[in-house]
């Protein structure tokens, strides 16, 4: 029984009929870790004698018959920017090396209550700006289905822990497709849900209009589990949401026959790679052999989406990152000659270079003089995409398209060129901007064998069909039979 192969939901079938133990599961994630970790590069920072304390703790527990969470006893990862109690979270920066958080962020709070086993926290790109996790201050993760290539950002630490069964699964945050699009490089499944659903009470802000907490899963069955267990109105947070969720699980197998399928060609165009395209494609048919109804639309906001995104959350980061000036916490500089060098020395020294590019863009779309012309049309440019997003949904279920316009490149290829690196989010931005929810699950692979992915939307709130949708994909997909370099 290869215990870091299985499911969310196959462990904990086995940890509540007892032929397993917690213990048992964490010890061999651990093991795994030990092994592989220093190829992959996931996590920043680890927390293996907690995890088996923990284990135990859970095996005591539930050797006693007390009531336990449905993912009690399951080892996971955190993305380093959601605040853990006692334990490091570090944003991946320099300006937060050696931040202890005093709470824990409201999803972490959430999973500790049901008995999960925090395996450690994960790399990311810094403050969540980057699109390959080049751009963290500690060490690149690489990708375990290659190792010269990109996992993917900024929740490329999320998505690589997964795809290598460093976790059986993890949090990741996703402002443009943070979440997704490194699980279209990793092959795994991914979901940014709709904005307010979780709570982002003890995440550290990137762009708070944008940023939302998701789950990166093994399958789509693990990622209704924990979707149950995160979500929900947290009066800690003033953009959540107070509606009663149901369970996201309960439609899976449901029959797809009969729901609509937009495919808009805007996301099909020139610039995504033609196997990405013809994969897509397989979906679709796939889904109309399922019996859904595939069309074909248009979305003529799509091309504005990119630079709409980057004006709106560089502004948004711009005024978020303001708090880090070496006075109230984390790095300080060490030579100044007055407060405000102590200002300029800290934050040139504590931010990397692309952090300190999308602060410099932010605050000159807020400037007077040019607050009107980019900013103010940038939210202009958003209220249109929403609306057309709206418009689809009047009639079609779920809008399908790749998640990125190509698959994972080298290490280094682009990190050079900020603009071709920002266009691997052309697919993923519209769906931040608009709110709505969106999944991103593999579909097949390149000529190099590396993953694809495919991107499933749908109106806000509306997860439970995005889910249905791609269960009834995942169980009728035939995939080749690849599997990761590592």
């Amino acid at each position: 029984m290869d215990l870091i192969k299985m499911t969310a939901h196959e462990l904990k079938d086995r940890l509540e009929s007892k032929e397993i133990s917690s213990v048992d599961i964490t010890k061999s994630y651990i093991d795994r870790i030990d092994k592989v970790e220093s190829s992959v590069n996931a996590y920043i920072t680890l927390t293996t004698s907690q995890a088996l304390a923990r284990a135990e703790e859970i095996d005591d527990r539930r050797a006693k018959g007390e009531n336990l969470g449905i993912l009690a006893g399951i080892p996971i990862g955190i993305k380093d920017n959601m605040c853990t109690k006692g334990i490091k979270t570090t944003c991946a920066s320099k300006m937060l090396e050696d931040f202890v958080p005093p709470y824990n962020a409201t999803v972490t709070q959430k999973l500790n209550n049901e008995g999960v086993v925090l395996l450690g926290k994960l790399n990311m790109d810094e403050f969540a700006m980057g699109s390959s996790n080049e751009n963290s201050y500690f060490h690149k993760t690489m990708n375990p289905w290659d190792l010269t290539r990109v996992p993917g950002g900024s929740s490329g630490g999320s998505a690589a822990a997964v795809a290598a069964n460093e976790a059986v699964f993890t949090l990741g945050s996703d402002t443009g497709g943070s979440i997704r699009q490194p699980a279209h490089y990793c092959g795994v499944v991914g979901m940014k849900p709709t904005y307010g659903t979780v709570s982002r009470y003890g995440l550290v802000a990137f762009a708070s209009s944008l940023d939302q907490i998701g789950p990166l899963t093994k399958d789509v069955e693990d990622m209704a589990l924990v979707l149950n267990t995160i979500t929900g109105y947290d009066k800690l947070d003033s953009s959540s949401y107070n509606k009663k969720y149901e369970d996201f699980g309960e439609n899976l197998t449901k029959d797809i026959k009969g729901k609509k399928v937009a495919l808009p060609k805007e996301y099909f165009s020139d610039g995504i790679q033609p196997e990405i395209k013809e994969k897509v494609i397989d979906v679709a048919k796939k889904l109309e052999e399922l019996g859904a109804i595939v069309e074909e639309v248009n979305m003529n906001m799509t091309d504005l989406a990119l630079p709409a995104y980057y004006l709106i959350s560089s502004a948004e980061a711009s005024s978020n990152l303001a708090r880090y000036d070496g006075v109230k916490y984390g790095y300080r500089a060490n030579n100044y000659d007055n407060l405000v060098d102590l200002y300029k020395q800290t934050r040139d020294e504590g931010f990397g270079k692309e952090v300190k590019r999308r602060i410099m863009l932010g605050t000159y779309a807020l400037s007077s003089g040019y607050y009107d012309a980019y900013y103010k049309k940038a939210q202009q440019v958003r209220t249109l995409i929403k609306n057309e997003f709206d418009k689809v949904f009047e009639k079609y279920d779920i809008i399908l398209t790749p998640t990125g316009p190509s698959t994972a490149f080298k290490i280094g290829e682009k990190i050079n060129n900020p603009i071709e690196m920002y266009m691997n989010d052309i697919c993923t931005v519209p769906i931040n901007i608009a709110g709505v929810p969106a999944l991103s699950m593999n579909c097949g692979f390149d000529s190099n064998n590396m993953p694809i992915g495919v991107q499933f939307i749908s109106k806000a709130f509306n997860e439970r069909t995005i889910l249905q949708m791609a269960y009834a994909y995942e169980q009728n997909r035939d995939l080749p039979n690849i599997t990761p370099q590592i």
